[in-house]
């Protein structure tokens, strides 16, 4: 798969580009102004300069980087999740099986582009198979619960992130060696609808959304974050099979998905009385705090350009 090219070159510019002017702002803000927002907006901008500059090396070896990278971060999620969510002694060999050969092999799967065994391995297979593990453990006490933790865990953490890189394994007419920018493209605009939600609740927010369960998302923040998202993602056409209308569109549809991505995860963290589900990046909480969005996102963004462009 071809890697670089002018476009991308001019994405990877634009990207490091907004980094550097963010900074700038918020060295300048640090300097006359200090509370709680802007130090968490400068945490915000470190982690993203981490994050940018590991995926770019990532990217630098091919398909192969970009899978190994997205398996790490499953892997650190659904650590996350099974530390966060408590397990007894009786589920150790059924999350052994998860940790060190389900979540491997559902990398193996799209790093050789299996697509057949790829997209049931785990709703299927591991699905039925942990809790038969669990099952021969012979503990009974909340069975069914202790096996819906990790079934969930798995879905999110694991099968539905796994989406992300299985798009470098699209045949697109027209946009062949080409997917790398599609997956970027996911990327950029589901994380900064994220940011942008954040920005327009903090400077217009009034309204909380779902008041019980997040009130730091705002119906301001919500309706800003997710247009001006999906604008974005419009003009990022460029570098996709989309037309801009299309672009507009699927940016809508993920970004929404990665709304609900968020707020479901609030709600564990909420039920579970944490901030975060861990404390992985200064500023970000963990990786599953950095990953919510993607995981609604990744897998209807995958199988909507699956099914409409190849």
């Amino acid at each position: 798969m071809k890697i670089w090219d002018s476009e991308l070159s001019w994405l990877l510019c634009g990207l490091f580009g907004l980094l550097v002017v963010a900074s700038i702002i918020g060295g300048v803000l640090a300097k006359f102004k200090q509370n709680d927002t802007i130090a968490n907006l400068n945490a915000r901008i470190r982690a993203w300069w981490v994050m940018c500059i590991i995926s770019v090396l990532a990217m630098t070896l091919g398909p192969i980087g970009s899978t190994v990278l997205f398996m790490l971060m499953s892997f650190y999620a659904l650590r996350e999740c099974v530390t966060l969510l408590p397990t007894r002694r009786s589920d150790h060999e059924a999350l052994f099986w998860c940790f060190f050969i389900i979540l491997p092999l559902q990398y193996l799967l799209v790093g050789i582009e299996w697509y057949g065994v790829f997209v049931i391995l785990i709703p299927v297979y591991a699905w039925l198979f942990i809790p038969a593990r669990l099952a021969l453990a012979g503990d009974t006490s909340h069975f069914l619960e202790r096996a819906a933790k990790i079934q969930w865990s798995m879905m999110i953490a694991v099968y539905c992130i796994s989406h992300a890189p299985a798009l470098l394994m699209l045949q697109i007419p027209g946009y062949e060696q080409q997917n790398i920018k599609l997956l970027l493209f996911l990327m950029i605009v589901v994380q900064i609808s994220d940011v942008l939600q954040y920005v327009f609740g903090k400077l217009w927010g009034k309204r909380p959304i779902v008041p019980k369960l997040s009130p730091n998302k705002t119906v301001e923040g919500f309706v800003g974050g997710i247009l001006s998202a999906s604008l974005v993602g419009m003009g990022l056409w460029w570098i996709t099979p989309f037309a801009p209308w299309q672009a507009f569109l699927i940016s809508l549809l993920i970004t929404l998905l990665g709304f609900l991505g968020g707020l479901c995860m609030s709600a564990i963290k909420r039920d579970r009385g944490v901030k975060d589900f861990g404390a992985m990046l200064e500023g970000h909480g963990g990786m599953m705090d950095r990953i919510d969005s993607l995981c609604f996102a990744a897998p209807v963004f995958f199988h909507v350009v699956r099914y409409f462009y190849t």
